[in-house]
């Protein structure tokens, strides 16, 4: 037994430390079951008021404990966050139809009479129902049911569902039936709001509207957290004001509750997780998409170097199809052969990577590199060092990847 076992300040720490885990674990998975997390869960229900009160008192997160799960409803991103549509693996993100049906399966289960058990196929009925009432599109085509399984199959992710008997992915492919189970008590809390205090999709988007005041401080932490790579230029002033003033506080805010850790530029702020567990994107990583983008950025950078008066750089919208386009033919092997038969699909994904980072923004005349992206740099025969894997994803719901193929080494930001 160690000598401080027992003692007030290794009791202290152990609860610090375990709060924190509790923290970063609710930041990648807002919503934890007992079925499916038991263990996360136990930890959060453990230290539940402390950690009500510091999402309230930092972030303005709204967490929602119960015996069978936890819920953080986090604040609504703002106008200039990067984009974050919902990705299922390695499913395409949601689109808008998706997101609709998704909406349309809370509604089915919400419907007066719907029991605790119910077949996917009634489930699917009830929504093609209401689609048609709602105005929205859904045949019975292969590309209609595959949007179907991701928003249905996003409720069993998050424990509302579970398939009890049969599965969905048996249900898409062979129309085998099968029976879910609904976990109601969370299917109440999907939503930010209960419906009927909503008035309109403003009021739905956000879940205490009466207490939404500028709060810069409040504000940026959660775009740290977040997003962990933060642009001066899209900052507004009040929070540009607070990252220069409290620099120190910031930094001992977001490593004792989050364990992130800030690092300060001319260009802007990076807040990154050491142990590389928190982000729910990979980069670099595996996949010809994470890889395409990474060298994309490499040959860009070499062809367009950045001046002292620019530190960023431009690529024109030809230059970037031009670079993917000899990137696809010396990894036409080693590369999926969707995407390099379609070079239009490969640079809108490799490009909505990059703007999900931060890394990148698409302007009219092309593309525009955050001097962030020169961190990575290909090199064929070194380790990736701890610092080259600094830069984090944005934080949401799954787990990070394993890290690339391609080895990699830090520059200057």
């Amino acid at each position: 037994m160690s000598a401080g076992f027992g003692r007030p300040g290794s009791t202290a720490q152990h609860e610090a430390a375990e709060r924190r885990q509790a923290a970063r674990t609710l930041l990648s998975r807002p919503v934890l079951t007992s079925h499916r997390q038991p263990d996360d869960l136990a930890l959060v229900r453990r230290h539940a008021t402390a950690l009500r009160s510091m999402f309230a008192r930092l972030l303005g997160y709204h967490l929602i404990v119960e015996t069978s799960f936890a819920r953080l409803v986090k604040t609504p991103p703002g106008a200039g966050s990067p984009p974050r549509a919902v990705r299922r693996g390695d499913s395409p993100p949601f689109t808008p139809h998706t997101y609709a049906l998704f909406s349309l399966s809370c509604a089915a289960l919400l419907t007066p009479g719907t029991g605790e058990w119910l077949l996917i196929s009634s489930l699917v009925e009830q929504v093609r129902a209401d689609a048609v009432t709602a105005g929205v599109e859904l045949r019975d085509t292969p590309a209609d049911n595959r949007r179907m399984v991701q928003a249905v199959g996003l409720l069993i992710d998050w424990g509302v569902l579970t398939e009890t008997d049969g599965s969905l992915s048996a249900w898409n492919e062979r129309r085998e039936e099968g029976v879910l189970q609904v976990h109601r008590p969370l299917l109440a809390h999907v939503l930010p709001r209960p419906l009927r205090n909503v008035v309109c999709l403003a009021d739905l988007a956000d879940p205490t509207p009466a207490a939404a005041v500028s709060e810069p401080r409040r504000s940026l932490r959660r775009r740290l957290v977040e997003n962990p790579l933060v642009r001066r230029e899209d900052l507004p002033e009040d929070e540009r004001d607070v990252l220069s003033r409290e620099r120190s506080e910031l930094t001992r805010l977001l490593e004792e509750h989050f364990g992130l850790s800030l690092e300060v530029g001319a260009e802007g702020a990076l807040a990154y997780d050491t142990e590389g567990t928190l982000s729910d994107v990979a980069y670099p990583g595996p996949g010809t998409v994470r890889q395409a983008a990474l060298l994309l950025t490499d040959a860009l950078t070499d062809l367009l170097r950045p001046t002292g008066d620019s530190p960023g750089l431009v690529a024109p919208w030809e230059t970037v199809r031009a670079e993917l386009d000899d990137l696809a033919t010396r990894h036409t092997k080693a590369w999926a052969g969707a995407f390099v038969a379609d070079p239009e699909r490969l640079q809108k994904e490799v490009v909505a990577l990059l703007e999900s980072m931060s890394l990148a923004r698409s302007l009219p005349e092309g593309l525009a590199l955050h001097p962030a992206a020169a961190r990575y740099r290909p090199e064929s025969h070194a380790q990736p060092t701890r610092a080259a894997q600094r830069l984090a994803g944005p934080r949401g719901s799954a787990a990070g990847e394993a890290p690339c193929d391609v080895l990699f080494a830090e520059e200057a930001l």
